[in-house]
């Protein structure tokens, strides 16, 4: 297939990429390369796959309407991946119109782009966020999500509010995936393991908030291509036992579906700090601190659909997940 791949030099993007190409897709990928952080990552990233004779990237950004309508009317994609977006929850509460930019306006061009080039299939990224101030565990996604917590989360929801609006009125395919905290090498900077890694190893104490005590699905970036994969080879069907008067929010009469992509597996953070000692053989020295705005205290996928649906769910440990990081890590950092 051609496979548009926005976020193309972005962790979760670049994985994907290089996964496709190596079964033998044709893949165009979409990065702006912003500074949100260090675009050395970015290009090191992408220079694993960019010479690739079946890769092409474009520089543009999504905001950029006439760029992304030229990309469409170029390339002719039969299916798109969207995982480009201004990331990160506190970031979101500094800077919110960043969100706005990339992750509505920027989003409704993919949507309009897929809407007019008949393209078969969008998969995009959404985000376990969405679930907000819900406290039911595991997280389903036949639970209402219209709690966020955070701008981050809210431009989530939308791009699955935004999402169905398509597959009703135009019948366009759309699948969101809620990735729950996704590590592994090759990610980003400005996320805990990346820092703890980099301050336990320079001796450094790292700021471990909520005391240590909240928990996290964490998910290794290997088990998300392969369900993105999975999802993206099937279309979103309609569900024909769905009904207005009890309406399911996880499926639609339009082909419209959302999944959550997590472990199943919630984990401490001591316990994920624990196990980056272990990899780094060395001590981390703490400064324990609040929970944060914006943050939850604990997340846990609900995978039934995506088990029963696609025959498939995470299963690296995140003692595995966290030894081939660090493995990843002293190499690429010489260090």
């Amino acid at each position: 297939m051609k496979i548009l791949v926005t976020g193309a030099a972005g962790f979760i993007g670049s994985a994907l990429a290089l996964r496709l190409l190596d079964r033998g897709d044709t893949v165009v990928g979409i990065d702006n390369h912003n500074d949100y952080y260090d675009p050395a990552i970015k290009e090191a990233r992408l220079a694993r796959f960019s010479s690739h004779p079946n890769y092409s990237h474009l520089r543009i950004d999504l905001a950029d309407r006439k760029a992304i309508d030229n990309c469409f009317a170029l390339h002719q994609p039969e299916r798109v991946v969207n995982l480009a977006a201004q990331a990160g929850v506190r970031y979101s509460i500094e800077n919110p119109m960043a969100y706005i930019d990339s992750n509505i306006v920027g989003f409704a061009h993919i949507l309009e782009g897929c809407r007019h080039n008949g393209v078969e299939h969008l998969v995009y990224a959404s985000s376990s966020s969405v679930y907000g101030a819900n406290t039911a565990m595991p997280f389903s996604i036949h639970q209402n999500v219209d709690h966020p917590l955070s701008l981050y989360a809210a431009s989530k929801k939308s791009n699955e509010l935004m999402s169905h609006t398509y597959s009703h009125l135009y019948g366009l395919p759309t699948t969101g995936l809620r990735f729950f905290t996704v590590y592994g090498p090759w990610g980003r900077p400005d996320m805990a393991l990346f820092k703890f890694t980099k301050a336990i190893l320079a001796g450094e104490p790292i700021q471990v908030f909520n005391y240590g005590k909240h928990r996290r699905d964490f998910t290794y970036i290997d088990d998300i291509v392969e369900g993105l994969i999975r999802v993206l080879e099937r279309p979103a069907p309609i569900s024909p036992n769905w009904q207005g008067d009890q309406p399911d929010p996880g499926t639609s009469k339009a082909p419209w579906r959302v999944y959550n992509i997590g472990n199943n597996n919630p984990v401490e953070l001591m316990g994920y700090i624990g196990a980056l000692e272990k990899a780094l053989d060395k001590k981390a020295k703490m400064e324990l601190l609040p929970l944060q705005a914006g943050d939850v205290p604990d997340t846990h996928a609900n995978v039934d659909d995506l088990v029963e649906q696609f025959h498939y769910k995470p299963a690296t440990t995140v003692e595995d997940g966290i030894a081939r990081f660090v493995a990843w890590y002293r190499d690429y950092f010489k260090v």
